[in-house]
């Protein structure tokens, strides 16, 4: 079961429709297996134990996909917007493998003494002879993911390929795409949803683009001149289509559009929803190490929901749908019991596609082989799932835990307000008070004991945010991660700072 084996019944089954790439002179499945033994032979010649992808999305990305998975080592694509230090320490612990690099990036690889190729040179360099195949277990690493770090350092997932395979044949029909759907997706290389794509619309025969460089308009345009059929976009760009005055939002080809990577705002999935009522949308949430998506809220949940006046079916908007068949969830308490329906815990799972392994470190899993995914939840009676935020960022104000995501959506749900993230911050009181950066709509503050009152209004008082602060955006990673660490650190400095001029906090 290697990802080879997807590779080699698309090429028998439609081997001259094109799968990546443009219309107009694209790659077929027979020529992308053609540069994947190329490619495969360069790395034996270069006597390299794994493939370091440092550029951005394009055809060079599967192909150095399948050429890994043919010599038999692991693809390492690696996040091309990391600082100096950061970048060398990842490059450290790949000594001989072979690089992939941008011109702009690729002094980093020399730096760390290894041999690299430009995007263009390395397809040249694969369109050679491909010679023989090594023979990948099912169970080698495929892929080697690190995490974004947005809490902490960056861990390396390990993906074996009976993870990615085992995801591929449970979520897609083999040659299920009409031949003229295509695919665009606009995550960079270095996220799971990247390497999924490419297994999931190859095997289903679906041609697949990428935006290397995501705005507004930039998207829109790409999806009428290509008249892409599916899409996947995070949270955060499809806020950006609909929040962006003066775009032609038509979007008449398109047919579904998923969407995951972050929380997405309820009140953005309800203005799509009505901006694009053909369209069927897909909430995906899955992380790494499960090799992508777990659960799914599907094109019918999310109509349904718009459509009702029913306040706890309107609410599954802003769920994660239900498991995807062969994965097991559960949502445990602080000492590991399962708790019923509508209590918030941490959220376990288990299935062949889950890896829970990092490298240098060993399955992660427990006893009976489900990952702790370090996301808090909760299932209701009818098995959705409810994503309250990792764990990590769970506020501890006195004795009492406070998910964020709540205070968030109370936040989110106000017309002058853009953009929202709810942080816990060192108090000597309470152990952690809760503040709240908000960015305004149109730039102008808008008044912070109107936004108090109204999440005291729908929570309990304890979750009223103890202070506002307004900012012109929030950090956050390529896929919309928010970076907390950097806005809690940003905010107890300035605690410090009014401290410091006398100021009350």
């Amino acid at each position: 079961m290697n990802v080879t084996m997807l590779l080699d019944m698309a090429a028998d089954g439609f081997g001259d429709r094109t799968v990546i790439g443009r219309a107009e002179g694209g790659l077929n499945p027979v020529r992308l297996r053609e540069l994947a033994a190329g490619g495969a032979r360069a790395v034996r010649d270069a006597d390299a134990d794994a493939i370091l992808y440092l550029a951005v999305n394009g055809p060079a990305f599967p192909v150095a996909l399948f050429a890994a998975a043919r010599a038999g080592v692991p693809l390492v694509p690696v996040n091309y917007r990391l600082g100096t230090d950061q970048l060398d320490s990842l490059l450290a612990n790949h000594p001989r493998a072979l690089g992939i690099a941008d011109p702009e990036q690729s002094e980093a690889l020399r730096r760390a003494g290894l041999p690299v190729l430009s995007p263009a040179r390395w397809l040249e360099t694969a369109a050679g002879d491909g010679g023989s195949d090594d023979a990948a277990h099912n169970d080698s690493p495929a892929v080697l993911i690190y995490t974004s770090g947005t809490t902490s350092a960056p861990k390396g997932v390990v993906l074996r390929h009976r993870n990615l395979v085992s995801y591929v044949l449970g979520t897609v029909e083999f040659a299920g795409a009409g031949p003229d759907e295509a695919a665009l997706v606009s995550v960079p290389p270095y996220h799971i949803a990247a390497v999924s794509n490419v297994l999931t619309n190859l095997y289903a025969g679906r041609r697949a683009l990428t935006l290397e460089q995501f705005t507004a308009r930039g998207w829109l345009g790409l999806v009428r001149d290509e008249s892409i059929t599916h899409a996947m976009v995070v949270p955060t760009m499809l806020a950006r289509i609909m929040d962006t005055d003066g775009l032609d939002r038509s979007v008449p080809s398109l047919r579904a559009l998923a969407y995951g990577g972050a929380r997405m705002p309820v009140r953005v999935i309800e203005t799509a929803l009505g901006a694009w009522p053909h369209v069927d949308f897909v909430n995906a949430y899955g992380l790494t190490e499960t090799s992508s998506t777990i659960s799914v809220l599907g094109p019918r949940e999310h109509r349904d929901a718009l459509a009702s006046d029913a306040a706890g079916l309107r609410a599954r908007l802003g769920s994660a749908g239900v498991p995807l068949p062969g994965v097991e969830l559960e949502v445990r308490d602080e000492v590991g019991e399962v708790v019923g329906a509508g209590a918030s815990g941490q959220i376990w799972v288990r299935g062949e596609q889950v890896s829970g392994e990092y490298a240098g470190q060993g399955p992660a899993t427990d006893e009976r082989g489900f990952f702790h995914t370090r996301d808090r939840g909760r299932l209701d009676a009818d098995g959705y799932l409810y994503i309250e935020g990792r764990a990590d960022d769970t506020i501890i104000r006195g004795a009492e835990n406070i998910a964020p995501a709540e205070i968030e959506d109370v936040l989110l749900r106000h017309p002058a307000v853009l953009d929202a993230v709810v942080v816990g911050v060192p108090d000597e009181e309470w152990g952690q008070r809760i503040e709240a950066v908000v960015v305004p709509r149109d730039g102008t503050p808008v008044d912070a004991g109107e936004l108090r009152t109204a999440v005291r209004d729908t929570l309990r008082g304890s979750r009223t945010p103890d202070r506002i602060t307004y900012w012109t955006e929030l950090p956050r990673t390529p896929t919309g991660k928010l970076i907390r660490r950097d806005i809690v650190a940003a905010l107890t400095t300035e605690d410090r700072e009014r401290h410091r001029a006398g100021g009350a906090t």
